[in-house]
């Protein structure tokens, strides 16, 4: 009796597709998050509305190294600490813009089928963290890194940087703290909801409340001491120290860069919490 045509052989196959490396995974996690975000309009807009600043700092400083009567509006080294403190805001609504990020898996019960695969929870949580650093960067660092070439352009010489060679540096440290600081914040909260309506609440809540508690404090203390307690004044207080600003900080250096560790610390250890919540066993 010859064999059914129609019955094919089900045995072992080797599997010819394209194999990634271990440990790769969260390239796959950042980079379809990131093609999503872009394609939001919504999302688009801001972060296109947040290179506006640059675009008057750069006229600011063409002007300046153009016209004599303008040198008034010469750039310092303030005045980059000025733009990336100012920057802040849009740091605040990007990140609140993408809330989301672990919420949305949460509520779809995505989370459960990601750690059923080959996926650790680190490269989870880390191909979440890159989408947000890779968004806040390029509205804080990339921008302040292109004025700083723009100045040098402009005047035609190495003179300004050479001046403040401290500079560069600053602009990464103080770009990659308030990056570093908003994104584990918010993937925290992220993970503790699975509405990312109310993440955004509790973000902006918590922003909010802790430098209001601070400004209370201080009125009814006369101390300066309270900074410790908002994420907004210790950025601000790494800003002066690492810009060279005049002035004395209200909290010394070290203290606050204690703090900005113990936040980070902290987000970590709820995101390592939650995650392992519903990692599945493989």
């Amino acid at each position: 009796m010859s064999p059914d045509p129609l019955i094919h052989d089900q045995g072992y196959r080797r599997y010819a597709g394209r194999r990634h490396p271990v440990g790769s995974s969260w390239i796959v996690i950042a980079r379809n998050h990131v093609r999503a975000t872009v394609r939001q309009k919504r999302i688009l807009a801001l972060l296109v509305f947040s290179w506006v600043p640059f675009v008057v700092r750069a006229v600011q400083i063409y002007v300046a190294s153009s016209f004599d009567q303008a040198r008034f509006l010469a750039a310092t080294p303030q005045t980059f600490r000025e733009f990336l403190v100012q920057q802040s805001i849009f740091v605040f609504l990007v990140s609140m813009a993408l809330g989301g990020l672990i919420a949305d898996d949460r509520r779809a019960n995505a989370l459960q089928l990601y750690l059923s695969k080959p996926l650790t929870r680190i490269e989870y949580i880390g191909g979440k963290l890159v989408v947000l650093m890779a968004f806040l960067l390029g509205i804080t660092l990339v921008p302040a890194l292109l004025l700083l070439l723009l100045q040098t352009m402009f005047s035609g010489s190495f003179a300004f940087v050479t001046a403040n060679l401290f500079l560069l540096p600053a602009i990464v440290l103080f770009s990659l703290l308030q990056a570093l600081v908003s994104a584990f914040a918010l993937l925290a909260l992220s993970s503790l909801s699975n509405s990312r309506r109310f993440v955004a609440a509790m973000y902006a809540g918590t922003v909010f409340f802790t430098s209001a508690l601070v400004q209370i404090l201080r009125a009814m203390t006369g101390s300066r001491a309270w900074t410790w307690l908002s994420p907004r004044d210790l950025l601000d207080v790494v800003a002066a120290a690492v810009f060279r600003a005049s002035g004395t900080p209200s909290i010394p250096l070290p203290v606050a860069l204690l703090a900005i560790a113990v936040i980070v610390g902290g987000s970590i250890a709820i995101l390592e919490r939650r995650v392992r919540a519903v990692e599945i066993v493989r």
